[in-house]
């Protein structure tokens, strides 16, 4: 896979749990107070200047109350 089939994958991703956050009607500090971060993380993801690990995607799912293959097979 080249870098930017990668980053064009990071980003329907970012897009498709941003889209979910709104659907569910929380805010950024909302959903950063459940991931214990700043409202700077989900900002900078959601923005694109960061990339989340399988780890925070799974808490960022788990806070949203999705299943992390719900966005996953969204990708195809």
């Amino acid at each position: 896979m080249s870098k930017s089939q990668s980053f064009s994958i990071n980003q329907k991703v970012n897009s498709l749990l941003a889209a979910e956050r709104k659907a569910k009607g929380v805010t950024q500090a909302e959903l950063a107070a459940k991931l214990k971060k700043p409202q700077s993380f989900v900002s900078k993801y959601e923005g694109g200047q960061r990339q989340l690990t399988v780890a925070n995607y799974a808490a960022v799912c788990k806070a949203l109350g999705i299943k992390p293959e719900k966005i996953l097979n969204r990708l195809s």
